[in-house]
């Protein structure tokens, strides 16, 4: 929610009275489209390496509980090689289970798909990543070996996790999940911090023009993402960008009214 022109600034209260973004919004997997870097991943000489993670992470792939750092939602995390085809991860923070994901590869290498549920809000929820092979791994290494880059087809989340709630007025707006995460911030830039969220998210709003805004997200001290949300002239579809600061991606989708 960024760049505001002097006239908007001036603009009258009553004509945020109804926002363009009031609503609840649920994001259309099926639109998703993702460029920029792949993730990256080595299972090699009984070692899980995820380069797709930040900070990357490199532990032992024997299924033992191990201490990491620098990672904001969990503390230690486990890697087990299910099959040739199959390797599960476990990430804990304080003790407690916060995710677990099985990525597994098709037989002919090309496809591969992680199955995940996380634990870090009020009721589990879950999904599905498919992802398309874009270089190989190493010879002699997992099949999990190599780079990948998330596809739309076939890729689903719960409901929970692709809903989100808005309620604008005319100098901020206030966002609330199923999850759990609740924001109210301005269109000032200034920095508040996303209730309900482990990672301890930052968020900081700017509005655009009368129907698009953005958002740049913080942790750590780091941008990790800044998002652009643009409603449509029916007020009917959300077009979003993501900037993914992290990772080095660029997702672009399209969310709709309920």
């Amino acid at each position: 929610m960024k760049k505001l022109t002097w006239l908007l600034a001036f603009a009258p209260a009553l004509a945020w009275a109804q926002g363009p973004f009031d609503g609840t919004w649920v994001t259309k997997m099926d639109t998703m489209k993702i460029t920029g870097k792949p993730d990256v991943y080595l299972v090699a000489d009984g070692v899980y390496t995820c380069d797709a993670c930040v900070p990357g992470l490199k532990i032992k792939a024997d299924g033992t509980d191990q201490k990491v750092s620098g990672h904001a939602y969990y503390d230690t995390a486990s890697a087990r090689i299910v099959n040739q085809q199959s390797v599960e991860v476990i990430v804990h923070r304080d003790g407690k289970l916060v995710a677990k994901r099985t990525l597994t590869v098709s037989a002919d290498g090309k496809t591969m798909t992680e199955d995940f549920t996380t634990y870090d809000q009020a009721s589990p929820a879950s999904g599905k990543v498919v992802a398309t092979r874009v270089a190989d791994g190493p010879a002699g290494a997992h099949a999990l070996s190599g780079s990948w880059r998330q596809q739309a087809q076939g890729t689903t989340f719960s409901s929970e996790l692709i809903t989100v709630t808005y309620k604008q007025s005319a100098d901020g707006l206030k966002m609330s999940s199923p999850t759990g995460q609740t924001f109210d911030a301005k269109f000032d830039g200034t920095q508040v911090l996303t209730a309900g969220d482990p990672g301890k998210t930052l968020v900081s709003l700017k509005r655009i023009d009368e129907r698009a805004i953005q958002e740049t997200d913080t942790r750590q001290g780091k941008v990790t993402d800044v998002f652009v949300y643009k409603i449509s002239a029916d007020g009917k579809s959300m077009h979003i960008v993501d900037e993914d600061k992290m990772h080095g991606t660029t997702s672009t989708f399209t969310a709709e009214k309920k």
